[in-house]
């Protein structure tokens, strides 16, 4: 009878527990309403999972008490002593799961949403002190639970949900998203070129000891005669929130894209925007508890720089980056993230893939015709049944596209985002560390790297293109941007994906830097200071002589350019683009 009872304080202590992360939940998606459907679904799902999960452990650690104790363990049905101890170690570990998510997610949050979050994590570390000196009060005195024992252990629990509770308030509905009108056009405008390549996953430590060994000629000659910066990202660490940092120069706060999915509870229509960190919480997407669903350009909430170019009369051609579909109305053309995913359906045709419309039928020619001739390829096999050999076909026909839409279609500043990299090493990683990894043959181990290797070749290849058609004289520019980059996870995770049988080995969860290389005649050469993502649209618009908006959280970093360009173009502002 004795295991009962230890059980049933178990299910309490657990059912407290997923209490705790529904709270984080809660905090980290400010919109849904305390008091709705949305969070007691939320409840239900985390019961059933963390709960249940958090009783075992805690039936575990009172079973281990049992067989070490030299007396006989025997809880009542709601023992103050042990859910002292056990609400104790919730709402500690509650507490510091809090100051990790507010750590990692505070360019995600507004400053309200921050700062109650704070509030929150401070409340909770309090009542974690509280309830641990009630469960050593009780301990220390070796009585068994009283009423005034069971009165202030009752008051302690529920001041560790309220007050978190209070602190995070009832929910601020999302304001509606603003429609940009649009700009008049200007005269067209002329000036420099200015040619974006686009990386998600790489990582300037692949690339240094490569361009020095010679492998990657053209990476070598941006690093040796160009300006180098780390570029600190955003968390969460994904291609949506990530890019239009980046489009937009402003953090996710201010953008509205605070993950590259909605996150909805099953039987419930309202989206949640953020999972919490460090806790396995996307498991529950993997167990189907929770559906996600890709975030649309619908929720953006701050023009983009192709939009402030388009106003300013300058022609630009983008292509694949997230978050253009529909594709905006501009002087140049747009080819979307999800062209490919259309490409043959009846949405090929809505108008949406592509701009102008006769861009599509140039589109479905670089992705349907095959492979050039001789062309370098970014994978040896295009046509393997492989996550890299998917990734490395969508990234040449995109390129392909944009070469031949530029031509059609000549324009000032171009961008293409090559995706690849990033699949790769997700793939790949551990064939690059295989003392942190182990396992793997030594023929599995040169595949692997053979992969990364010739990835990193074609984008040498892409860049060499790329400076062929610059022309010094006018000024031209080259800017290599990686978004992210990309790292091994920690061992508990890489233990927890053999589990569930996930053979990827590289994760950029953790935010690791991405990188900017800039060439051209006013570049100063050299390594400079790290910045951030969202330093490249106010530099790029400062090479054009455009003003930064004030509301932008990026620099223009002038320090890229030679003190004979930067001398007679101060950093000129407007108070917004987005207005």
């Amino acid at each position: 009878m004795r295991f009962l009872r230890m059980l049933t304080n178990a299910l309490l202590a657990g059912a407290l527990g997923a209490a705790y992360l529904a709270i984080v939940v809660l905090q980290l998606n400010p919109h849904v309403p305390l008091w709705s459907a949305t969070t007691a679904r939320l409840y239900a799902v985390l019961t059933t999972f963390y709960g249940v999960h958090l009783a075992v452990l805690f039936y575990l650690l009172m079973i281990g008490r049992e067989l070490v104790s030299v007396t006989v363990f025997s809880p009542g049905w709601v023992s103050v002593r042990v859910l002292a101890w056990l609400a104790a170690a919730s709402a500690a570990a509650a507490s510091v799961l809090m100051w990790f998510n507010v750590d990692g997610f505070a360019a995600a949050l507004d400053e309200t949403a921050l700062r109650r979050m704070t509030a929150g994590a401070a409340a909770t570390g309090a009542t974690a002190v509280v309830l641990l000196g009630l469960a050593a009060a009780h301990f220390s005195f070796g009585r068994r639970g009283s009423r005034v024992g069971a009165a202030l252990l009752a008051i302690a629990v529920f001041g560790s949900l309220a007050l978190p509770v209070a602190a995070r308030g009832p929910g601020v509905p999302q304001p509606p998203v603003p429609v940009f009108a649009a700009s008049p056009h200007t005269d067209e405008s002329t000036g420099p070129r200015v040619t974006m390549i686009l990386l998600d996953g790489a990582a300037l430590d692949y690339v240094w000891p490569r361009a020095a060994a010679g492998r990657l000629p053209n990476f070598a000659r941006l690093l040796e005669q160009g300006a180098a910066m780390d570029l600190a990202t955003v968390r969460p660490t994904a291609p949506e929130p990530v890019w239009t940092a980046v489009a937009t120069g402003m953090y996710p706060a201010k953008t509205g894209v605070r993950s590259s999915a909605r996150y909805y509870v099953r039987g419930d229509d309202r989206a949640l925007v953020l999972l919490p960190d460090h806790c396995f919480s996307h498991a529950l997407v993997h167990l189907g508890l929770v559906r996600r669903e890709p975030t649309s350009s619908e929720v953006v909430r701050t023009r983009a720089l192709w939009s402030i170019l388009d106003a300013a009369g300058i022609g630009v051609g983008i292509v694949r980056w997230p978050l253009t579909y529909p594709a905006p109305t501009l002087r140049g053309f747009i080819l979307t993230d999800r062209f490919h995913d259309l490409l043959g359906s009846l949405l090929e045709l809505d108008g949406g893939a592509a701009f102008p419309a006769d861009a599509l039928s140039i589109a479905r020619g670089a992705f349907v015709d095959p492979p050039e001739p001789a062309a370098p390829l970014p994978v040896a096999d295009l046509t393997a049944q492989t996550p890299e050999a998917s990734a490395g076909l969508r990234d040449y026909a995109y390129a392909r596209a944009m070469r031949q839409l530029e031509v059609r279609w000549p324009v000032q500043v171009t961008a293409l985002r090559y995706q690849g990299l990033d699949i790769a090493g997700h793939y790949n990683l551990r064939h690059t560390q295989p003392r942190e990894f182990g396992g793997a043959g030594e023929e599995d181990r040169r595949r692997g790297l053979q992969v990364i290797d010739k990835y990193y070749a074609y984008i040498d290849g892409e860049i060499g293109r790329a400076l062929a058609t610059l022309e010094p004289e006018s000024g031209d520019l080259l800017l290599v941007v990686s978004g992210f980059g990309m790292q091994s996870p920690n061992r508990l995770k890489q233990l927890f994906a053999r589990l569930i049988g996930d053979p990827m080995s590289g994760t950029h969860e953790r935010a690791p830097d991405g990188f900017l290389l800039a060439y051209g005649s006013h570049v100063q050469p050299g390594r400079r200071r790290r910045g951030s993502i969202v330093d490249v649209a106010p530099t790029v618009l400062y090479y054009l002589g455009l003003p930064v908006g004030r509301d932008m959280d990026g620099y223009a970093r002038a320090d890229l350019f030679r003190s004979t360009f930067t001398a007679g173009r101060p950093v000129a502002f407007v108070p917004s683009h987005n207005r």
